[in-house]
């Protein structure tokens, strides 16, 4: 079940931000984007993956379809599927489908796990009647509180 073979086969990487690069701002890109440098603030959107190599320092919000981090990694993730790769760090908050925690991982946040056709926020309240409802209401007879 959450064995390495079940991960989404990768697709092409169309952005790297190199080892020896900082980066800061809005990133945008239609396909999978690795980080191998550091990312100091801001965004980084893609439908695609997103990929945090061992050299990759990200401080920044991150949309992606699939984010593996095997780097370092502080902010908020919301993704379909998260992967916290052997070395790697997260520190944040993470809304998610999936989520991996390989052994030898740090994570240290919140983890909000989620369907993927979430529509409620709150799932353990009762649905709310209508305004214009009659809500039943039972009154225990004095012979049923005796017994």
């Amino acid at each position: 079940m959450f064995k390495r073979e079940t991960r989404p086969a990768p697709d092409q990487i169309e952005v790297i931000i190199g080892p020896r690069a900082t980066f800061r701002g809005h990133l945008r890109c239609d396909g999978s984007i690795r980080l191998d440098g550091t990312v100091e603030e801001g965004l980084v959107e893609t439908p695609a993956n997103v990929l945090i190599s061992e050299s990759g320092r990200v401080m920044a919000e991150i949309r992606a379809k699939t984010v593996s981090i095997a780097g370092a990694y502080k902010g908020t993730i919301t993704a379909d599927r998260v992967e916290l790769l052997e070395g790697g760090r997260l520190w944040g908050t993470i809304n998610v489908n999936s989520f991996l925690l390989d052994e030898g991982s740090h994570f240290h946040g919140e983890l909000n796990m989620r369907e993927e056709d979430e529509v409620e926020s709150t799932p353990l309240l009762a649905p709310r009647p209508a305004a214009d409802a009659q809500i039943p209401v039972e009154i225990a007879s004095s012979s049923d509180l005796l017994e």
